[in-house]
Order: C-alpha cells, then structure tokens, then sequence
C-alpha cells in the first residue's frame, strides 16, 4: 500500500511539473506576453530550474530549449525514482530508461493538450470572456483548427475538442504501451 501512494504522489507531482515546464516552452512558441498571469504563474513555479539552465541553453528559433531540456531531466528523474520504487536497480537498464523518460515527456505533453481543452471548453460555455481564453485559444488553436475544417458545426456546437480528445487518447495508449514494453511497468 506504501509504494502505491509514492508512487501516486511521485506520479502526480512530477506530472505537474513536467507538464508545467512543457506550458512554458510551448507560451513563449506561441508568444504569449510574459506579463500574462498564466505566463507568470508558469515562471514563478519553473525558474528554479529554467533559469539556469539558460545559462548554458539558449533558445534558438523562438523555442524554449531550457525548458524542453528542463522537462527532460524532470522525467529523467521521475523515471528512475519509479524504477527504483519497483526495486529494479535503476542504472542497470540506464539507456533504456532514458528512452522512456523522453516518452514520458511526450505522455506529459499529451496529456497538458487534453487538459488546455478541457479548460478552454469549458470557459467557452461558462465564462466566454474569461481573461484566461485568449491564452487558452493561442495555445489550442494550432491542434483544434485543422480538425474544426474537416467536421462540420452541428448547430453551433463545435465538435473538434471531442475529436482531438480521441486521437490525443490513442496517442497516450501508444506512448504508454511503448512504456510498458520497455519498462514492464507503466509511467
């Protein structure tokens, strides 16, 4: 019973944070102004960790490298305190888990994608003027505007965020799986 609470508690903080890290990348991609409480509240959590790895990082081509990096030593270290909390020696099998740890991350982006609309679909129907919208909309739109041209509106309903919710879950199975083969546990 232990060792299933550590790994829950391991699971959902370094899930957080990772997912998190990935938010910040993928605002400054998207280039939403850094006095944005969203924005804002994504770098007071992260800059213990970004910061100076920017040192050493810079950012090229308007990504985020520090923070894609940060993301990945988060799941590097997610990665063997699971493995180590299964009581598998974690630096036996270290290249494999560095492969892991970068599906990981891929888990943790997917997984931040679902969440972003989920939380713009609901805004939408509660509190479409919601200062937290624009942010919302500027970070789906690049992954719900090619499937809004290919489904028709039913009636103004917009059936997009249902469609990316059921490719993004075959995404996360296959990531997961790919895991799991690696791991012979889940991440």
């Amino acid at each position: 019973m232990f060792g299933d609470i550590a790994r829950f508690l391991l699971s959902t903080i370094f899930t957080l944070f990772g997912a998190a890290l990935l938010l910040r990348a993928w605002l400054q991609f998207v280039r939403v102004p850094a006095y944005n409480a969203v924005s804002h509240a994504v770098q007071q959590v992260t800059n213990w960790l970004v910061l100076p790895l920017r040192r050493i990082i810079p950012g090229f081509r308007g990504i985020d490298w520090a923070s894609i990096v940060a993301a990945l030593i988060a799941a590097v270290v997610y990665v063997l305190l699971a493995v180590w909390l299964a009581g598998i020696d974690p630096f036996g099998a270290l290249p494999t888990l560095v492969v892991v740890a970068v599906l990981t991350v891929v888990k943790w982006a997917l997984n931040l994608l679902i969440w972003l609309t989920i939380l713009m679909a609901l805004l939408s129907w509660l509190n479409p003027n919601s200062p937290a919208m624009p942010v919302l909309f500027e970070l789906t739109a690049p992954f719900l505007n090619p499937l809004r041209r290919i489904l028709p509106q039913l009636g103004g309903l917009d059936l997009s965020p249902i469609l990316l919710f059921v490719i993004v879950q075959v995404l996360l199975m296959v990531v997961t799986r790919a895991a799991v083969s690696l791991t012979l546990f889940g991440i």
